[in-house]
């Protein structure tokens, strides 16, 4: 009995599961089990392509002595992809001719012949033109950058982090970071017999009452710029000042041209900034990563190794992972440099919640250096004059309990909607309220007392906060993937909804088929009574 049933998982979360299977037996038994279920066509597919592949790996034929005959064309192209004899592959093409005769598998091995005819046996280095001899009339946007094309074996060291603060206070995310940056660098420090360090870096006002802080969640160094003007997040200065710390500024422990890696929180500000800072810097960016990792990457890129034909290794590579395509796929995203450029700093920005917070170090041990630059005033063009202020804040990567609210919420009244949402909410100790991007980007008029909730900051998903509460209620949520990427590592998920068929059905603990107008109250009031648990139970069809 294989460990995975297919009839039990839908299509997006059995692609991440299956490529970790090797074993053809259980995939064959997988397969028989899906045939003999619901018979999908695209999760028969999965698993029949991962069956060749697998199948593809344990076989080792003779190329010149192949059947071609019992070959699909992708078995051919796997056959010949290491192939270099150019007589053997002109025997196959002959063979193919002479049998099946297939335009795609004749058109693969014309084209693995031309390539190494037209390889020089030397494979000559690909010659390089600096931009501004290939394009002497194009006035590029960054022309007056003192930094523009970057270095070339340049002296890169450290990772660098970005650590958040609101309302002086550091933000889970930030913690999250510090622990998992600490973890990457002893790991680096150990495979490859450095010293490199994690630097914690603090911007604004008040923070340096937060520098032994970052310590303790494993900093080795912290570097803080502390003034009043920086209050609050602003582009320039922010952006400015980091560049400074980390390319510009003369410190005796900073002797290298720029950070090795630089890890930013996928937060409002933090999304901003990374890519104003790696723009800056002349490097990439890897937003909204869930995982990072550094080992080698080996690379054929001819763009990367600087010539055709080539495979090279690179080493020290930060690996990180994002969701792609709504969280049906993960991709993984490298910055490697390349003849005549480099790109470093190695940038990313980290979803809140993708990583744990670690015990904080007791007696922590460490440098906290000040940063001195003068604040220019242009760097200060806009002012803040007026604001609003909620009484509690909109992280809400740490309560135990979350109340979602999704486009439901207009069958009646929205307005009503939120209150009811709301109410529910109070009834928990720890519990924190939030939206789907549908009622965010929906045109809803709502009352003055809730549209206050009604913010970027509370949305969950996607492109919003990732959350791993106890228990999630999902009210009038339909469950798209790019919602279910923000809240499916909950322990607990309660979902009403008035459609039996919602996609958030299929990953619910319990599922209530009703009308949140409805269900709601209950639950309020069972809650009061300390019955949910069985208000729960009777209302789902679970």
């Amino acid at each position: 009995m294989p460990e995975i049933d297919p009839t039990e998982h839908d299509i997006a979360e059995l692609g991440p599961k299956i490529k970790d299977i090797d074993d053809e037996q259980e995939l064959e038994e997988m397969l028989a089990m899906e045939k003999g279920g619901e018979g999908r066509a695209p999760v028969i597919t999965l698993i029949e392509d991962r069956l060749e592949k697998v199948g593809g790996e344990d076989e080792d034929a003779d190329p010149s002595e192949a059947d071609l005959t019992d070959m699909t064309i992708a078995d051919i192209a796997n056959m010949i992809r290491d192939v270099e004899d150019i007589e053997v592959l002109r025997d196959i093409l002959e063979r193919e001719k002479e049998g099946k005769d297939r335009k795609g598998a004749k058109s693969q091995l014309e084209k693995k012949i031309n390539n190494l005819e037209e390889d020089d046996e030397d494979r000559e280095e690909v010659e390089y033109v600096p931009p501004e001899e290939k394009h002497p009339d194009l006035k590029h946007p960054t022309a007056d950058k003192l930094y523009v094309e970057g270095t070339v074996d340049g002296e890169y060291r450290d990772m660098w982090v970005y650590c958040e603060t609101q309302q002086g206070e550091l933000l889970d995310v930030s913690r999250e970071m510090l622990g998992k940056t600490r973890e990457l660098m002893d790991g680096y420090n150990d495979d490859y017999d450095e010293d490199e360090d994690v630097i914690a870096v603090l911007i604004g006002d008040g923070v340096d009452d937060l520098t032994e802080e970052c310590l303790a969640y494993g900093a080795d160094r912290v570097v803080y710029h502390d003034d009043e003007q920086l209050t609050r997040f602003q582009h320039a200065p922010y952006t400015e000042i980091f560049c400074h710390m980390c390319r510009d500024w003369e410190a005796d422990w900073r002797d290298y041209h720029e950070p090795r890696y630089t890890v930013f929180p996928a937060t409002n500000n933090g999304r901003d900034l990374s890519a104003l800072v790696q723009g800056e810097l002349d490097s990439g960016l890897a937003s909204d990563c869930s995982g990072l990792y550094i080992e080698s990457a080996d690379i054929s890129n001819p763009a990367k190794t600087g010539r055709p034909g080539e495979t090279k290794t690179f080493e020290k590579i930060l690996h990180m992972k994002r969701p792609d395509f709504s969280g049906f796929e993960y991709s993984t995203i490298l910055c490697i440099d390349k003849p005549h450029r480099d790109f470093h700093p190695q940038g990313a920005s980290v979803i809140p919640g993708s990583f744990e917070i670690p015990e904080a170090e007791p007696e922590p041990e460490g440098e906290v250096v000040e940063h001195d630059l003068d604040l220019p005033e242009e760097w200060f063009q806009t002012t803040v004059t007026e604001y609003d202020q909620l009484d509690e804040g909109v992280d809400l990567t740490g309560h135990d309990v979350i109340v979602a609210m999704g486009r439901g919420i207009d069958r009646v009244d929205p307005t009503k909607g939120i209150e009811l949402g709301l109410e529910l909410t109070d009834q928990f100790e720890d519990a924190g309220f939030g939206l789907s991007r549908g009622v965010i980007t929906a045109s809803y008029e709502f009352g003055g007392h809730v549209e206050q909730y009604i913010t970027e900051e509370r949305q969950i998903g996607e492109s919003g906060q990732v959350v791993e509460p106890e228990l999630y209620i999902a009210a009038g949520i339909s469950g798209a993937v790019q919602h279910k990427v923000g809240m499916d590592e909950s322990d607990t998920i309660v979902a009403i909804n008035t459609d039996p068929e919602a996609d958030i059905r299929d990953f619910s603990d319990y599922f209530i088929e009703g009308d949140l107008f409805e269900v709601l109250p209950r639950l309020t009031e069972a809650l009061a009574e300390g019955k949910l648990g069985a208000a729960i139970a009777e209302a789902s069809d679970d």
